[in-house]
């Protein structure tokens, strides 16, 4: 399936098209279970697709620092699991019914089933990481996944609270999303044994493009299409969520401006949707958001512009660069 976030023609993906098939048929392998709805949500969730991100970071990183070993494929396989298990838990905490196009898992099978398959996706997930056979692996997966965790209870914070400034909502978004991609990034680098500037450049890289990949997530909320998204659009605001285009909106908007976005943020409220958006919209709110997601992208492009040179480097560069290209 090729993503959304880049054409087929141009996708800096493409390099990496059989590697991913072989994490896919990992993934298939390893969400065996004797207990069939577990299996039955599992591949609800994984058959739905995505842009499989996380995993393509790993791998493009393994290949422009020159790693083929076979653990490649079973890492990138843990990052997706625990990726698709805080989607999971994130669907039940949101009360989302939309996801990729289709209906939620928790949405399909009810909430109790969702987490509970998600905590399994987890604990399988480590299951795999064991198998790596290095305690450095284990320490950046599992302190990846308490700082996601910790993100997550932030965000549920944050929530209704539209006091909350650029640096606290950025303080979430490089925990709840960012860490896994900065995680998936420094793993190919531990994988090739890389010394530890260069270590350090591949994590800088995918903590840069991860931020960079939400901020623009929210700004879709506000500037996307519902059928091509496949999530409703709102939702963040109905879950009271104070994202980048809302804050600045109310930092440049008139004090009308202000209480309108503030009142539909601490009631979670949709009922003047239309109001938010065209404020939104009126105050260069989206355009100074997607300005700070061009600033982290630069910055992952100057981190992958320290790898050795080469076709997965090259790659490195552009799907930070087509980030600002997305629109769905």
């Amino acid at each position: 399936m090729t993503s959304p976030l880049i054409s087929a023609a141009t996708s800096p993906l493409t390099i990496i098209t059989d590697d991913m098939r072989k994490v896919d048929q990992v993934i298939t392998q390893r969400l065996t279970s004797s207990v069939p709805l577990v299996a039955q949500i599992s591949q609800y969730i994984i058959a739905a697709g995505g842009k499989r991100l996380r995993p393509a970071l790993l791998l493009l990183v393994c290949g422009a620092l020159g790693y083929r070993e076979h653990h490649r494929f079973s890492l990138a396989a843990v990052v997706e699991l625990i990726h698709t298990a805080t989607l999971l838990h994130d669907d039940v905490v949101d009360a989302s019914t939309l996801r990729r196009g289709r209906a939620t898992a928790n949405q399909t099978f009810g909430n109790p089933a969702s987490v509970l398959v998600g905590d399994f996706l987890h604990t399988r997930s480590f299951q795999m990481m064991v198998e790596a056979g290095s305690m450095r692996i284990m320490e950046v997966l599992s302190e990846a996944t308490n700082v996601i965790a910790e993100g997550e209870v932030l965000q549920l914070m944050n929530m209704h609270d539209a006091s909350l400034d650029e640096e606290g909502y950025l303080q979430v978004i490089r925990s709840k999303t960012a860490k896994l991609f900065e995680a998936s990034a420094r793993l190919g680098a531990i994988l090739a044994n890389s010394p530890p500037e260069i270590e350090e450049a591949c994590a800088t890289y995918g903590q840069a493009l991860g931020t960079a990949f939400q901020i623009i997530d929210d700004v879709l909320d506000y500037d996307g299409n519902a059928s091509e998204m496949g999530k409703n659009l709102g939702d963040d605001l109905r879950e009271g969520k104070s994202t980048l285009p809302l804050i600045v909106a109310m930092q440049r908007g008139s004090a009308e401006q202000a209480t309108i976005v503030r009142h539909a943020i601490e009631e979670g409220s949709t009922d003047r949707l239309d109001d938010v958006v065209t404020i939104v919209r009126m105050t260069g709110a989206l355009e100074a958001a997607r300005i700070a997601a061009f600033s982290e992208a630069r910055r992952a492009m100057a981190a992958a512009e320290q790898l050795p040179p080469g076709a997965h480097s090259t790659s490195l560069l552009q799907l930070a660069a087509q980030l600002l290209e997305r629109r769905a």
